[in-house]
């Protein structure tokens, strides 16, 4: 149940940003852009960032999405529960871990991060390019963790099921028809 009394029961993403839709106008694109165009890591690989961070901040219901749209992509059923343990002795490719060790030390304690750390994923051979996009992955579910545990937004498992499988096929786009202004026309009454 979320924190405030006007949110509906099954509040999300766009229940927070309709109370006030000019600030967060432009998010959806930003989103799109970053989780799905051109980078050198694969549409798997940055939610497995995605659903990594949110897990590491305990954000219930991005793990709980994220973690889902990573499975639709590929990523193992049952490769969160591990990687959640101990990423080095996860299952999740030998290349891939400096770059969720930078995520977990840049959420948890971002002024220690120093110059080792970024050249252990230069050393796994990433790019710079390639850390500015994992960089840019964990701030905006950094940001989105603390603005839906904020509001009190949970989820459940059914929930996430359907969240990933969707992002998972259409991506991150807000899709709905827009105003005269620009803007997404509300969704029509039940």
């Amino acid at each position: 149940m979320p924190f405030f009394p006007s949110m509906p029961d099954d509040a999300n993403v766009r229940t927070i940003f309709a109370l006030s839709e000019d600030r967060y106008h432009g998010w959806h694109d930003m989103s799109e852009k970053l989780m799905r165009e051109e980078s050198p890591f694969t549409l798997e690989e940055r939610e497995l960032i995605a659903g990594y961070v949110s897990g590491v901040n305990a954000c219930q219901f991005c793990h709980g999405v994220h973690s889902q749209v990573a499975i639709a992509l590929g990523f193992p059923k049952d490769g969160f529960v591990k990687l959640m343990e101990d990423v080095d002795t996860s299952d999740v490719d030998e290349k891939m871990k400096p770059v969720l060790k930078y995520a977990r030390k840049l959420t948890l304690t971002p002024s220690k991060m120093v110059q080792a750390d970024a050249d252990a994923v230069f050393a796994a051979g990433w790019s710079e390019r390639a850390l500015h996009d994992a960089i840019a992955v964990c701030a905006m579910f950094n940001f989105m963790n603390r603005m839906l545990e904020g509001h009190g937004i949970k989820g459940d498992p059914a929930t996430f099921a359907e969240r990933g499988r969707m992002k998972a096929k259409i991506g991150y786009a807000d899709r709905s028809p827009l105003n005269a202004d620009g803007r997404p026309e509300p969704a029509p009454a039940k």
